[in-house]
């Protein structure tokens, strides 16, 4: 059966081979695609990630707040994505004036001999900036995860046409699902996520994240910058990522499984 497509996706053909003297056959299958996107704001080239081409306007907006270049959805215009002759993506966003000022201060630091290349961080000083700690507080319990991630598989179109895409989930306490956003990157799902909620007007704070991947330090720093108070992961958790997040009130859980979890 030919596999269906499905936005994000392109169908390539391949020969499987089997082992035991099985033999070989043609089979199609949809593939997850990866593709360039840079990122240019106000007029400043800024970044090129790679990404997956769909809900790149939600992309940019929770790209921007992310990156802290704006404090708030008020303060982004516009997103204008278009394919480009280099076989990638290019994503024009025009921020409010008061957003111009600490987006140049990063293109400018991102240029400089002493760069780290973490978007535009100067030093591994930087990277470790001091965050506002999570007000937001949840009452979320161990079953209302495990529901989410029971149900997480049904919100992934992506993922199951190719079994290679990250998914970030906004839940809320009873564990119902209501927005999933998808990428080849774990980040990119994320950041997409953030911007979909705040277009939708959906406040983090108001739920928990959860997240088909292994859970980094620039993951929970996503988290804590968007107020979110529980983060749940499919994976483990690394020790810069739990130390941060005890350190900013963030409730981090991991591991998530059908019958267990992990809370710090």
């Amino acid at each position: 059966m030919a596999p269906m497509p499905v936005d994000g996706t392109r169908i390539f053909s391949f020969r499987e081979e089997f082992a035991d003297g099985r033999g070989s056959r043609t089979l199609d299958r949809a593939l997850i695609e990866e593709a360039p996107v840079a990122l240019e704001i106000n007029g400043v080239g800024y970044a090129v990630m790679m990404a997956t081409p769909v809900d790149l306007e939600d992309y940019a907006l929770g790209f921007c707040l992310s990156e802290q270049l704006i404090a708030s959805p008020r303060e982004f215009v516009s997103a204008q994505a278009a394919r480009v002759d280099a076989g990638g993506w290019m994503l024009r966003v025009q921020l409010a004036a008061e957003g111009a000022a600490p987006l140049l201060e990063r293109a400018r630091l991102r240029l400089s001999e002493g760069s780290c290349g973490l978007c535009g961080i100067e030093s591994l000083e930087q990277v470790m900036r001091p965050l506002q700690p999570v007000a937001a507080r949840t009452e979320v319990g161990a079953d209302a995860i495990f529901r989410a991630a029971a149900r997480m598989r049904d919100h992934q179109a992506l993922g199951r046409a190719t079994g290679a895409a990250h998914a970030a989930a906004l839940c809320d306490a009873e564990g119902t699902i209501h927005l999933v956003r998808e990428d080849v990157g774990r980040h990119n799902a994320f950041d997409k996520l953030i911007g979909a909620a705040a277009r939708k007007g959906l406040a983090m704070a108001d739920h928990f994240v959860l997240l088909t991947a292994r859970c980094s330090f620039e993951l929970v720093q996503k988290a804590i910058i968007a107020g979110v108070p529980l983060l749940a992961t499919i994976s483990a958790a690394s020790t810069l990522a739990c130390e941060q997040a005890a350190s900013h009130g963030l409730r981090l859980v991991s591991l998530v499984r059908d019958d267990s979890l992990l809370e710090l």
